[in-house]
This record gives C-alpha cells, sequence and structure tokens, in this order.
C-alpha cells in the first residue's frame, strides 16, 4: 500500500505549535530563562502533517536553570 503526504500545508497544525512555543516562551521568560534557539519547524520541508517546538541548544547554565523551575514545579 502506498501512502501520500498531503501537499498543502496543515496550517491548524502549525498554528498549535505556534500557540504552545509562545506560551512556553512566556513561561520561561517569567522564570528568567530563554531558548534564543526556539522555533516551529516541520518535518519536511513541502509538507506540514504536524509541527513541533523546536527548542534549540542551550548553556550548561541555561539547563540547569531549566531543571530547578521544573524541579520546584513538580514538588507542588
Amino acid at each position: 500500500m502506498t501512502t501520500t503526504r498531503p501537499s498543502t500545508p496543515n496550517h491548524r497544525k502549525i498554528k498549535e505549535a505556534t500557540d504552545a512555543h509562545d506560551a512556553l516562551a512566556t513561561a520561561l521568560s517569567r522564570a528568567g530563562i530563554q531558548l534564543p534557539a526556539m522555533d516551529v519547524r516541520t518535518p519536511w520541508p513541502d509538507e506540514t502533517r504536524y509541527a513541533l517546538v523546536h527548542l534549540g541548544l542551550c548553556s550548561a547554565p541555561v539547563a540547569h536553570a531549566l531543571a530547578e523551575v521544573i524541579t520546584r514545579g513538580a514538588s507542588r
């Protein structure tokens, strides 16, 4: 059975990922953390079955700060 990928962008999936990106960036900013390489990506450039929030790279101090914020939140 052959499957084909849709050729038109799925704007709903892109919006969903963009909204998630914005919410996460806001929450991180409130905690004093910035991931400068965060963006929204799709796995294939020619179609959008889904979109991903790419967190990019971060330094060790930022990773430690992020872990600390998550731990504090999880302990509530």
